[in-house]
């Protein structure tokens, strides 16, 4: 934290750390952003270190949608599906800036699955959200006949029924980022960049050595209960960082998506059904592309190095093609992204009948006597998806519970709104419409975005500015210096690409010169150096 006039605070350079925490959480994805947002809530003290920068990896790689999963129903989990509904809810009205209702085609292919069977599957999709006490505010789903309705336009004639049901859609990215910064909000420390090297258990107490990449000595630090939430890495922190043993695994699944120019009209989007049973996503993505995924591709490689192949890409644009006029190749892929989703091992032959539900496992030794637990927690999460990270983290904390009083209270986020969500009276329209008038210099689109990403805390960059040079520098696509200086400050952002990949999608818009410069831009705020305008360094999120 800090003023733009200030220096960078820089890694810590202490050897070792005399405070206690409650809670050492090693991940910064979306279930360690969200474990940590809860735990702070309550009173904890909380430390996130983050091997690289939040949201590097899975999280923000998903297909981007908050919803109850309509294919689960297949593999019959309905308690996942129940949940993930309830949250979808919930998560629609703690962050309406970031995540809003998407409606999805669903053209009925007879090789695949019968009608009657789609219709019975989205009756329950409709229903099972509603019957725990939740209030689903989305319309249910609805029979279409897609020769007399807009949305069959884009379709191939032979697809002539079909229906429309509601989910959310989700910047996957920033939902981490806002949890992280609710968190520190609330009391955490949040170290991107920074590495667990090792842990052990000192009595009842973790000892963790933290390495910061920016360099400096390594740092030594204490916990009362580690939470594990590496994501793909969590059977290797188990093995290599703590020395414990374990019979949950995780199971890495490769999922691949590509971004094409905009290939249809409307604001709707296609839930494709393939003939081996999957299904494929293809939605209207950041105004100008269609973003297509996703694949599911066993993967036992480094997670940290993945990426999409040709086979992959050929199996989405052939699944485009088999239901859409306007057929794709891959010379139309404009930009791809795979990520590696860690589900929980269930011995699924198939990857796409692997759970995506989330296993929580809690490892405490027994004292010397072996009668009771005497040693500190440590908690691994083994699997999990964006849409039920709130509910997770809520079982996180239930689960720590008995070894960790301070998280005892009740559960506070299913009604919290995350930063920048308040938006009050009439919703995300009334706050654009509030934008556009105290900055009318804005250009609309510049407009819609930023009160998209950043909800009210849109005028935290606006600040005093009267017209577009009051922002300073332009990278291209309405991202300015005073934008860029606010990710520094308060969203941990360091690189030109945690800016234009993590904190937004302005890659697809920003050329390769004003990214050259965008990074130049970046380093000379961080060393301390002048920047190209002269601007003081800035100090960065901590």
């Amino acid at each position: 934290m800090g003023s733009d006039t200030g220096t960078i605070i820089a890694a810590d350079t202490v050897s070792a750390d005399t405070a206690l925490y409650d809670l050492l959480i090693v991940g910064g994805g979306i279930n360690g952003a969200g474990i940590a947002r809860d735990a702070a809530g309550r009173g904890a003290s909380v430390l996130l270190v983050e091997q690289h920068d939040l949201a590097n990896h899975t999280s923000s790689a998903s297909t981007k949608l908050i919803h109850g999963g309509l294919r689960y129903l297949e593999y019959y989990e309905f308690r996942l599906v129940r949940e993930a509904l309830m949250e979808r809810e919930r998560l629609l009205r703690i962050a309406p800036h970031i995540i809003w209702p998407l409606s999805f085609v669903l053209p009925h292919s007879r090789l695949v699955r019968p009608a009657w069977m789609l219709r019975l599957g989205l009756f329950l999709y409709d229903h099972l959200g509603g019957h725990l006490g939740g209030r689903m505010t989305l319309p249910r789903s609805r029979a279409v006949r897609l020769h007399d309705d807009p949305a069959g336009l884009p379709l191939r004639d032979e697809y002539r029924r079909g229906f429309i049901y509601s989910d959310g859609w989700v910047q996957d990215s920033r939902l981490v980022v806002l949890n992280a910064m609710d968190a520190r909000a609330r009391g955490a420390e949040i170290r991107t960049r920074t590495t667990l090297v090792r842990a052990r258990r000192a009595g009842t107490v973790w000892e963790a050595e933290l390495a910061d990449a920016r360099g400096g000595p390594v740092r030594t630090v204490r916990a009362r209960a580690l939470v594990n939430a590496a994501g793909p890495w969590v059977d290797r922190v188990l093995r290599d960082r703590l020395g414990v043993a374990t019979t949950k695994h995780v199971r890495m699944v490769k999922g691949s998506h590509i971004v094409v120019p905009r290939q249809f009209d409307g604001e709707q989007a296609y839930i494709l059904q393939n003939p081996d049973r999957r299904i494929v996503f293809v939605i209207p993505y950041e105004q100008d592309f269609t973003l297509i995924g996703t694949t599911d591709v066993p993967w036992t490689s480094d997670p940290g190095q993945v990426e999409i192949s040709p086979e992959e890409i050929r199996y989405l644009c052939d699944s485009v093609n088999r239901y859409f006029h306007k057929p794709i190749a891959p010379s139309d892929v404009v930009w791809s992204y795979a990520g590696v989703r860690p589900l929980y091992d269930d011995a699924a032959q198939n990857a796409s009948a692997v759970t995506r539900d989330y296993v929580l496992d809690v490892d405490v030794p027994d004292d010397a006597s072996g009668a009771t637990p005497g040693g500190a927690p440590l908690l691994s999460i083994f699997g999990g998806k964006i849409t039920t990270y709130r509910r997770l983290a809520e079982h996180a904390l239930e689960k720590l519970a008995p070894y960790l009083p301070v998280v005892t209270g009740a559960g506070w986020t299913a009604d919290q709104p995350l930063p920048g969500g308040d938006l009050g009276p009439g919703g995300f329209d009334a706050v654009l419409e509030r934008l556009r008038a105290d900055a009318p210099f804005l250009p609309e689109r510049t407009a819609w975005r930023l009160a998209r990403n950043y909800g009210t805390r849109a005028w935290a960059i606006i600040g005093d500015a009267r017209q577009m040079a009051d922002l300073g520098e332009e990278f291209g696509a309405g991202l300015t210096a005073r934008e860029v200086d606010y990710l520094l400050r308060e969203e941990w952002a360091e690189t030109a690409d945690d800016i234009l990949w993590r904190r937004s999608r302005l890659g697809l818009h920003v050329g390769r010169d004003d990214a050259a410069r965008l990074e130049r831009y970046v380093n000379a705020r961080r060393t301390g150096a002048p920047g190209p305008s002269g601007q003081a360094p800035i100090a960065m999120a901590s």
